[in-house]
């Protein structure tokens, strides 16, 4: 039975997978192995090493100067230690992945459309890396500056399961945890491992017999059966999308996770399933700090936009704002057309709208009268 061709983010990364990124992760897999048996002290230097590597031979050399050359110009902003800064240089980097004539050379580069869309990808989720090694270096006091050098930085940017699509680590978690020294065991990193293989196995078959079996996007690709649809069978097809959206996310973070594990890391939890969610504000909560259920970017929102704004400790002007701007970098990270601000406006409007219910109901007059 042929698949639903038109949820391009699984049909793309499946396409890569079986071509080339699997075969890499394995060598990853192998390299982090050997070094952690061999030669502990050094493993960081050789995943960095084959990052490189691998980063080279999937972009080319034109792909990893780019990379390489954001790496640098983040470092060297970053040496200023002032956040706002940081953040500028970062927006900057950001907005030349859509200068059109930026975007024209680029394609020039590659044979295939598919080839220019993994660099705009991978470019995409390493500004995010860039960008939380900067700013945990503008944070730290001048003694701990040793362990934020130019070195960690290119192992923790090219570091190779989160490279092309995430989940995303912040530095800080990275380099401690790269940093410990643990006794190894190769039969329970073996049996990690099969357990690990086996539930993605899981994960994946479900996936592809949903893509296979239930069309949601391709209905949603036509306004005619929409428009005679009820709204019960609307809200059917809306539940069976985000539920193929959070099985599609265990599989994409399913294996970077798994690759952290066997490398010693503990990986970012993965989603917790969407129809357990009851509370609108709880579903963002839990993306953003346990679980990246819906977007790769919302723990780095949490860390860097949202808790350093005030959150929900500042007034209530303060915790609207802080909303907003996680709202609005997510929505401009993902590409800025006008669709994802109307996105960002209504998940705003919706945590805003919940907030304001449950400060009204705790007004001790209105629990009387309840």
């Amino acid at each position: 039975m042929p698949q639903d061709p038109m949820d391009f983010e699984w049909s793309y990364w499946i396409e890569w997978g079986r071509e080339r990124i699997l075969w890499l992760l394995a060598g990853h897999l192998l390299v982090s192995q050997m070094s952690r048996l061999l030669v502990e002290k050094y493993k960081p230097w050789c995943l960095m090493v084959y990052g490189m590597a691998a980063c080279w031979l999937l972009l080319g050399i034109k792909g990893f100067a780019v990379i390489l050359l954001h790496a640098a110009i983040s470092f060297a902003v970053a040496q200023f230690q002032l956040s706002l800064l940081t953040w500028l240089c970062s927006l900057i980097l950001l907005s030349t992945l859509r200068i059109p004539a930026v975007e024209e050379t680029k394609r020039k580069w590659y044979d295939t459309e598919n080839e220019y869309y993994l660099l705009l990808f991978t470019v995409s989720v390493r500004c995010l890396f860039c960008t939380s090694f900067s700013l945990e270096y503008c944070w730290h006091a001048p003694a701990q500056k040793s362990s934020h050098s130019f070195p960690w930085m290119l192992a923790y940017v090219f570091y190779y399961p989160t490279f092309h699509n995430g989940p995303l680590v912040n530095f800080d978690e990275f380099s401690k945890q790269m940093r410990r020294q643990e006794a190894f065991s190769m039969k329970t990193n073996l049996s990690i491992l099969i357990v690990g293989i086996i539930r993605i196995f899981f994960w994946w078959c479900l996936a592809e017999l949903m893509i296979h079996l239930m069309y949601i996007h391709a209905l949603y690709s036509s306004a005619l059966p929409l428009e005679s649809a009820s709204y019960w069978a609307l809200g059917g097809l809306a539940l069976a999308q985000v539920l193929f959206f959070y099985v599609k996310y265990l599989v994409l973070y399913g294996v970077p996770g798994l690759l952290l594990q066997m490398d010693g890391l503990k990986p970012p939890p993965l989603p917790c399933c969407v129809s357990l969610m009851h509370s609108f504000t709880k579903m963002w909560r839990l993306i953003s700090v346990e679980s990246l259920a819906a977007l790769l970017i919302c723990r780095f929102t949490y860390r860097y936009i949202y808790v350093p704004m005030g959150g929900s400790q500042s007034s209530l002007l303060g915790t609207l704002l802080s909303t907003a701007l996680t709202f609005a970098f997510v929505s401009y990270w993902h590409g800025g057309q006008s669709y994802l601000w109307y996105w960002g406006a209504l998940n705003w409007l919706g945590v805003i709208v919940e907030n304001g219910t449950k400060r009204i109901l705790s007004v001790s007059l209105i629990q009387d009268l309840i």
